[in-house]
């Protein structure tokens, strides 16, 4: 099913997320809603704060970035072999950022923030753990796009959006467009 996603500057967006302690059907139903929302938006992540599910739960998936992490350990496959060809789908269910190093600067978009794009400097190469939608732990190397997406996805879960890195003029604009919009 597509879940409606909240839209900047809801006040929903800001809420941290909470540690999922059981991984149950409740969930699995999430993480598919979640995949298939983000398809259906074209995005390459998406946080469940962003379909208002205050839980710590991400979907990513940016195609044609195989080399671009290493798991490092086995118990992370989330599709079958001939699904991960184009498509590299990943779970992460309390995913904590336990290294990371190097700066990027990477234009960025958001499902949250539609139709806006803004440079944002974030560490190029990092290293996360996390439980997979079957509940077991995997560690997880990324740089590049997916290293920025991780760490733009993890930032919904502690209520941080991407404007946030924006300067306070560039965050007035915005705010500035968005409240016209919803004004219609």
């Amino acid at each position: 099913m597509i879940l409606p996603i909240l839209n900047y500057p809801d006040k929903r967006l800001r809420t941290k997320a909470k540690h999922v302690d059981v991984i149950d059907g409740t969930t699995q139903t999430l993480i598919k809603d979640m995949f298939e929302t983000m398809y259906a938006k074209d995005g390459i992540g998406l946080a469940a704060t962003q379909v208002n599910q205050h839980l710590q739960v991400v979907v990513i998936d940016v195609p044609d970035s195989q080399n671009a992490y290493q798991l490092l350990l086995k118990n992370h496959q989330n599709s079958s072999h001939k699904q991960l060809q184009k498509h590299y789908p990943l779970c992460f269910i309390n995913p904590k950022i336990k290294e990371k190093d190097g700066q990027e600067k990477h234009t960025e978009g958001c499902l949250s923030v539609p139709d806006f794009q803004a440079e944002v400097q974030r560490a190029n190469h990092i290293k996360v753990e996390a439980l997979n939608e079957k509940g077991e732990v995997f560690t997880l190397q990324a740089t590049g796009l997916l290293a920025i997406c991780i760490q733009h996805e993890l930032d919904h879960l502690k209520g941080i959006l991407f404007v946030d890195y924006l300067s306070k003029l560039k965050k007035k604009r915005l705010l500035e467009k968005t409240k016209k919009i919803i004004k219609g």
